[in-house]
């Protein structure tokens, strides 16, 4: 018997899935979102936060381009609270050659992406960090947006229309019943146990691991090739303009202003597991490089934090199998009745995070076709919950609420001026989230300092309110520090490599948080998918137990 029917099953919590879910919960579906993980941590939670005009696909791939240029436009209106209206240059730096900048234009027009030629002089002063020995320059209507912020807004809206909601149930089992897919089972990752949910239709927006998920249901040619890429954050915003260089895409040619930091991305290289993916020394030395010609002194800024990505690309036969960097970026819908004979299931990979709507709507019209009902798609058209009557934010949207509020709300994240006030909101109404989790949503310890000085602060808090036993809140601060290291070690140099041996000194010696109650062996890796390593959690538990007895 299932614990839970639906007409919708969305496998994946990424921008994606979550359209998928907010897409079909709009249209009167009964609808369920379930991830292995938490929601946007996955190919969602590692990228550059562009919001793309379509200016770097309008040569190599129009229709990317122009759709692009389509979808900017209405996530600015529906998100406005994710995003910020930057602009964003291209330019050729004294490196560069201009045969690519000459046929520029032409092919924005012919792609309907806004673009015009600027003077060197008119972009130096709109930026003016950029190389002065710039040749040429164009400008495009590039943003930025957060996509915790995004993803939380659609789900926050499928949520509002009925969805459920289950981020860290991993799908273990797809149902079939003949030649149709009628459920899944999944496992709770935090509280154990699983659950039968039977449905009339499985959405598979699991990104790079959508192969894998196809196969459960015995469909093993879904061949997505996870296109690996690295970004690395600078401690503050060297630009404040998405500034991109006028070549054929290449590794290393675009610096993204978001938030409070600037991101220099990335390389593009297959990788073999997207939950394997290597964070090299020599690609953040190609990383800083790169930065340099775009801003002459950056690798005088101090680096701090370093990630990696799996771009979920259809394998395209018109490139090498290796050849990522070439591969489309548009997106693509699998229908398995017509690949595979089985019914009830569609495949959805490729695409861009600015597309992420347009995606979820033209899966949802398959779905409803093959379903023979009509259900007219309206996520153009209403902006999501955390949106409605917001503007687009700029860097100082923080300052402003803190000016207001610091002589009765504390500062916790001086780096992301988060207060006391929202990290008890956020945890009231999803008590379960974890620090990492509060992390994306709140941006805490994504500043200069990692989490050194605020994420005992965070910890502490979840003690106080008592969210968290004092065991339980150490397990979680051993978690968060754990993923903030992995970022870490392939950028210490210099002033970053000073501010690590303080956050070390901090947590090790004035906190010993590898000897607290429950903090037995402290290097042992998290298993992925996991924000907090199963031993630990059984060790908090077992300390608390024995806390009590002993009460």
């Amino acid at each position: 018997m299932a614990d839970l029917t639906v007409d919708v099953v969305v496998i994946g919590g990424g921008a994606t899935g979550a359209g998928i879910a907010r897409d079909a919960a709009m249209r009167g579906l009964s609808v369920a979102l379930v991830d292995r993980a938490d929601l946007a941590q996955g190919t969602t939670a590692r990228y550059h936060g562009l919001l793309h005009s379509g200016g770097r696909y309008v040569v190599s791939d129009p229709e990317s381009a122009r759709e692009c240029a389509e979808e900017n436009r209405i996530v600015t209106r529906i998100h406005a609270n994710a995003v910020e209206q930057t602009g964003g240059l291209f330019v050729v730096t004294p490196d560069d050659s201009e045969e690519y900048a000459d046929g520029f234009l032409a092919a924005a027009a012919r792609a309907r992406v806004p673009a015009e030629e600027i003077t060197v002089a008119q972009a130096l002063a709109r930026e003016p960090r950029l190389n002065p020995g710039t040749k040429r320059a164009f400008a495009v209507l590039d943003g930025t947006v957060d996509g915790w912020a995004m993803v939380w807004g659609a789900a926050g809206s499928a949520r509002e229309y009925g969805a459920h909601l289950l981020p860290y149930h991993e799908v273990v089992a797809v149902h079939r019943a003949d030649d149709r897919v009628v459920g899944v089972t999944v496992r709770d990752v935090k509280a154990s146990g699983s659950k039968r949910i039977d449905c009339r239709f499985v959405m598979n927006a699991g990104g790079p691991w959508a192969g894998r998920i196809a196969a459960m249901a015995g469909c093993h040619d879904v061949e997505v090739v996870p296109g690996r890429g690295i970004m690395i954050a600078m401690n503050h915003r060297l630009v404040n303009m998405v500034v991109n260089r006028c070549i054929k895409p290449a590794d290393g040619d675009i610096l993204v202003p978001v938030h409070t930091v600037a991101i220099i991305g990335t390389t593009d290289v297959r990788a073999d597991d997207p939950d394997k993916l290597a964070i090299l020394r020599a690609e953040v030395q190609q990383m800083l490089d790169a930065g340099e010609a775009l801003v002459p002194g950056f690798r005088q800024a101090r680096a701090v934090h370093a990630w990696a990505g799996a771009r979920p690309l259809v394998k395209d036969t018109r490139v090498a199998a290796s050849d990522t960097r070439h591969m489309s970026r548009g997106m693509s819908v699998l229908d398995h009745a017509e690949r595979d004979h089985l019914a009830g299931m569609l495949t959805i990979t490729g695409g861009k995070l600015t597309t992420y709507r347009l995606m979820a709507e033209r899966i949802v019209d398959l779905m409803c076709e093959q379903l023979g009902e009509e259900r007219p798609c309206r996520t153009a058209d209403e902006a999501v919950p955390a949106a409605r009557g917001a503007r687009t934010y700029t860097v100082t949207h923080r300052l402003a609420d803190r000016e207001r509020d610091r002589r009765d709300d504390q500062i916790i994240c001086e780096c992301e001026l988060m207060s006391r006030r929202m990290f008890l909101d956020l945890l009231a109404d999803d008590p379960d989230a974890c620090l990492d989790d509060l992390r994306r949503r709140l941006r805490l310890g994504m500043g200069p300092c990692q989490g050194g000085f605020c994420s005992s602060r965070a910890a502490g808090l979840l003690c106080a309110s008592g969210a968290r036993s004092s065991v339980e809140a150490t397990a979680e601060l051993r978690g968060f520090l754990k993923h903030r290291w992995i970022g870490l070690w392939p950028i210490l140099a210099g002033a970053q490599l000073r501010q690590a041996a303080l956050d070390e000194w901090i947590a090790r010696g004035t906190l010993d948080v590898d000897h607290a109650p429950g903090a037995a062996d402290p290097v042992e890796q998290y298993p992925v998918g996991t924000e907090i390593d199963d031993r630990d959690r059984a060790r908090a538990a077992a300390a608390a137990h024995e806390q009590e007895v002993l009460a």
